[in-house]
């Protein structure tokens, strides 16, 4: 028995990061790039190393380069947490498991540390193989949780719930985890929105930049839990910028959302110091008109474009600065 689990980049539209301080955003999934699984019945359970986990290098040079582009994990740690947090769930649940064990195996084409969620979608899709190889039915607003706590309580990396409620859920959605909500039935209320009814939209990513999402989460979340105003009141500020956008892509409008990303870049700027090559991407974009935000913690920024006029003078305006700009396929 063969199984495969898919799960797709994402792209944060609006509302980030107030996702993981009982906010409001919108994401969208960018299925151009995807982590996939191979899970295959075996004697013993062996997960098998990727390209990204290799330990061989040509030179100190090569090992260096890795490094820079790959960090210093693999896939490896994360799908061994999956493995573990899935066979909690299913203990805490009552549900048997068969008696089997499985090979497991991995290869992503998300690129690697620019904000782009590939961690997430690689969690996602072991999770995905998982359910599948053992017949294991997980009701789909739960997942979402159970993929953040492979990351959060397994491996102690700050993230919030918005990329795994994408990759999850997929195309478009609109997510607000208020805090009564999330206390009384454990996650978020979660609205599929039309992908049709979205504007025309691009990523652009840097091919040499290579930024964690801890740099970003870490500080904020320090200085949320100590109540800082201005924390506190950003938060609020982003979520209201995803509420005012989702109300006009339901209104059928969403050609009018851009003032809310940049509002949304503006009010992140004014809160953190943000890597100037980030902050370039994100002008070099405005200077062609075209609203735009960070995609995630940096290295990827998501904005609209009117016409292929603007796309072109996008094009143009990221030539020869190592940025590669694509239309993202949302809708399957």
């Amino acid at each position: 028995m063969i199984c495969e689990g898919t799960a797709y980049a994402r792209a944060g539209l609006v509302g980030n990061p107030s996702d993981g301080y009982f906010g409001k955003t919108i994401s969208i999934i960018i299925r151009d790039w995807a982590a996939k699984v191979t899970l295959y019945e075996s004697p013993e359970l062996e997960i098998v190393p990727s390209f990204q986990d290799r330990s061989k290098y040509g030179s100190l040079r090569e090992l260096r380069e890795d490094v820079i582009s790959q960090g210093y994990y693999g896939g490896i740690r994360l799908m061994k947490a999956t493995i573990r947090k899935f066979l909690d769930y299913c203990e805490r649940h009552d549900i048997a498991l068969a008696d089997r064990n499985f090979s497991i195996r991995y290869r992503s084409t998300v690129p690697n540390r620019v904000g782009l969620s590939g961690s997430s979608a690689l969690v996602t899709a072991t999770l995905r193989a998982l359910m599948e190889f053992y017949e294991v039915s997980i009701p789909e607003p739960v997942q979402p949780g159970l993929i953040l706590s492979v990351e959060t309580e397994e491996l102690g990396i700050a993230a919030g719930l918005q990329d795994r409620v994408i990759q999850v859920y997929e195309d478009c959605v609109f997510m607000d985890f208020d805090r009564a909500v999330m206390e009384a039935q454990g996650h978020g209320n979660y609205e599929r929105l039309d992908p049709g009814l979205l504007p025309n939209l691009f990523i652009a990513y840097q091919t040499d930049l290579a930024e964690g999402s801890e740099v970003f989460h870490n500080n904020i979340r320090e200085r949320w839990l100590e109540g800082d105003p201005e924390i506190v009141q950003a938060m609020q500020d982003f979520a209201s910028y995803a509420q005012e956008s989702r109300d006009l892509i339901v209104a059928g409008r969403g050609s009018e959302i851009g003032p809310c990303l940049d509002q949304n870049f503006d009010r992140r700027a004014s809160i953190s110091n943000l890597d100037p090559r980030n902050v370039d991407m994100v002008m070099r974009a405005r200077s062609t008109g075209a609203p735009c935000k960070f995609a995630g913690s940096g290295g990827a920024v998501v904005g609209l474009y009117e016409d292929d006029g603007m796309y072109r003078k996008l094009e143009k305006a990221y030539q020869g600065t190592g940025v590669v700009v694509l239309k993202p396929s949302i809708h399957a």
